[in-house]
Order: C-alpha cells, then sequence, then structure tokens
C-alpha cells in the first residue's frame, strides 16, 4: 500500500478508537458522571472527554499495532502451511483454544469460591458474538475463504491487545479497552481488502504512466529522423 493510504489508514482507525472509547466510558460510568450532566459541569464533562478519547487514541494504536502484526503473520502462515484451508484449519483450532482460555484461566485465576462460570462465559460470548458478524460480512465481502482469517483476528488477536486490562481483571476497563478494541479491528479488517485494490488501480495507474513517458521519447526521435 502507498503511504497515503496507510496515513488514511491510521487517523481512521484513531477516529474510530476515540469516539468509540469515549460513547463506551460515559454509558459503562455513567453512575459516576451523570452529576456533570445534570448540574451543567462542562468544564468537568470536557475534560472526562478528553480523558477517555485519548484512552481510545491508545487503543486505537494497540489495536493497529496487532493488525499489522496479525498481517505479518499470516504471510508467514500461508508460506509455512502452502495451503489457504490447511492454514485456515489452523487458526479455526486456535480461535478455539483463545476462546476457551478466555473462560476456563480467567475463572481458574480470578474466581472465588462459589462463584458462577456464567459472567466468565459471558464475557467470551460478547466477544464472540460481534467476531462472528464481522467474519460473516468479510466474507461476504470477498470470498467464503475470508472467514476464518477474520473470526481469527477478531478474536485471537483482540485477546492479545486486550490482556493487559484482562489480567488487571477491572470490569470497567475491560469493557472500555474490549469495545474499543472491537471497534478499530473491525474498522481495519472489513477495509483492507478496499484499500488493497486501491493500492492495486494507483501502482497500475503509475506504472501506465511512467510507460507512456518512456515511450514518447522514442516517438520524437523517429519524427526528427524522417
Amino acid at each position: 500500500m502507498t503511504s497515503r493510504i496507510w496515513v488514511r489508514l491510521f487517523m481512521t482507525t484513531l477516529l474510530i478508537g476515540g469516539i468509540t472509547s469515549a460513547i463506551v466510558g460515559f454509558i459503562i460510568n455513567w453512575n459516576d458522571y451523570v452529576h456533570y450532566f445534570t448540574e451543567f459541569r462542562i468544564i468537568n464533562i470536557l475534560s472526562a472527554l478528553f480523558w477517555f478519547i485519548l484512552w481510545g487514541f491508545l487503543y486505537s494504536v494497540v489495536s493497529q499495532m496487532g493488525f499489522f502484526a496479525y498481517l505479518t503473520v499470516h504471510r508467514f502462515g500461508l508460506g509455512i502451511f502452502k495451503s489457504v484451508s490447511l492454514w485456515n484449519g489452523v487458526q479455526a483450532v486456535l480461535t478455539l483454544f483463545v476462546l476457551f482460555d478466555l473462560v476456563y484461566l480467567r475463572y481458574e485465576t480470578f474466581a472465588k469460591s462459589g462463584d458462577s462460570l456464567l459472567p466468565y462465559v459471558g464475557l467470551a460470548v460478547l466477544l464472540l458474538i460481534p467476531a462472528l458478524v464481522i467474519a460473516w460480512y468479510k466474507a461476504k465481502q470477498t470470498n467464503r475463504e475470508a472467514f476464518i482469517p477474520a473470526l481469527f483476528f477478531m478474536i485471537v488477536v483482540t485477546v492479545i491487545e486486550w490482556f493487559p486490562v484482562l489480567r488487571v481483571n477491572e470490569s470497567s476497563w475491560i469493557y472500555l479497552m474490549l469495545f474499543s478494541l472491537l471497534a478499530c479491528n473491525a474498522y481495519q479488517i472489513l477495509i483492507l481488502h478496499k484499500l488493497n485494490m486501491q493500492s492495486q488501480q494507483h501502482r497500475q495507474s503509475r506504472q501506465s504512466s511512467e510507460n507512456k513517458i518512456t515511450k514518447s521519447p522514442k516517438k520524437l526521435s523517429k519524427k526528427t529522423v524522417h
């Protein structure tokens, strides 16, 4: 891709992360900030908004690092396994493994005696449902073989990016980062094929213009000879 396309991807993803974090931040912490709105404390509202947007920018950068890392891993996977179906099978197994660990390891680490397993399963389901929707839409936009890679990215890569907050196990931060990462990751995986097409068209147009430039001196030289 051209540098202009990468810059546009970076800025758009940054904006998505900031907006998502601001909206989700106020929603999940509404009890802490509701008096700012009822009392029309504009300065406090703006400062809280600015704080959430900064966190959204940070989550966006983490998301983009994970996205670029996945593109590299995906290329390595295709090169190692020499088969799209085999590499997709490996990604499907890894996705199931990560979902299981997201429930089991967190339950073993944080659950107290008598705690229910349902909240831990619910968090995994909260990740799985949008991931399935995004993967289905990605496959609809491109081809069926794109379903598993998109699902892998939306689940495995998101969990890796999400891991620092999962270790802390603070519910407000868990949901704030989760929704920000999901929004940024969804945008990046859905826009990828369009950016590749734009990059390819730009490359072709540049090559055609270069060919015209190289051919034009030859035509001029023939005219001067005659």
